[in-house]
């Protein structure tokens, strides 16, 4: 089984506990207004590898992470190279490595079997929830949010646990009605321990530059310590947003 690599990061500290061994990979379905790496849109982009030279590469580092951390496998959209996540997750699992998955779940189908060994292979799942209403999350990434909120539910169904991020982005994702309809569907789920509130920045736009891909935000700034504070108020007053 191969898969389409983007790039590793060796000592990650931001992608999940401790000290995590970062998996990019290739592609993703989505165009987020906001995405800070579209250079890892083309599916058919980065280097191609096996799961077990990935899982080598990783070995190379457990003396870092063994212990607090683990691997995290984020995109581009992960879940669109399923087969490959499964056996990767199979081997390091057989390693005894923390498993984690950053993903946006907008893949997720309920039919579709494979899911179920996903679950049963994965420790952590990383779930950023663009936006909890549908019509504005398909204007920030060109897709409904369905798939999403039905990941989340299916992972909570099964015990898989998970942190949930929300990118804030000034005008489009920071409205305190739409934050509240959020923290309720949270407050829904047992399986949520924390709830990350990452605000909006502006890092990527010199690879829209390079990329010759005009920026779709031009001239919207990061949102205030304010409006940060605030969304964090919100999405942690809930049952389980506690950190």
């Amino acid at each position: 089984m191969t898969g389409r690599i983007h790039s590793f990061e060796s000592f990650g500290t931001v992608d999940g506990p401790g000290i995590r061994f970062v998996v990019f990979l290739q592609g993703c379905p989505m165009r987020c207004r906001y995405c800070h790496n579209p250079d890892t849109w083309n599916a058919d982009g980065g280097k191609e590898m096996r799961a077990d030279e990935v899982a080598r590469e990783v070995l190379k580092y457990k003396n870092y992470f063994a212990g607090n951390g683990g691997v995290t496998v984020s995109g581009g959209e992960p879940l669109l190279q399923l087969d490959f996540v499964l056996e990767l997750f199979s081997i390091l699992k057989q390693k005894g490595i923390h498993t984690c998955l950053d993903t946006s779940g907008i893949c997720f189908t309920a039919e579709d079997g494979r899911y179920e060994r996903l679950a049963g292979l994965t420790d952590l799942v990383l779930l950023d929830i663009k936006q909890i209403d549908d019509a504005a999350h398909r204007f920030i990434t060109g897709r409904g949010n369905a798939p999403v909120l039905a990941f989340a539910r299916f992972l909570n169904e099964r015990g898989v646990r998970m942190w949930v991020r929300h990118v804030l982005v000034p005008g489009l994702s920071d409205d305190d009605a739409a934050l509240g309809k959020l923290r309720t569907f949270l407050d829904s789920l047992s399986n949520v321990d924390k709830v990350e509130v990452l605000p909006y920045h502006t890092m990527g736009v010199q690879k829209y530059r390079k990329l010759g891909i005009s920026y779709p935000l031009e001239g919207v700034q990061p949102p205030s310590p304010e409006r940060v504070e605030n969304a964090k108020r919100i999405l942690r007053a809930g049952k389980y947003g506690r950190t």
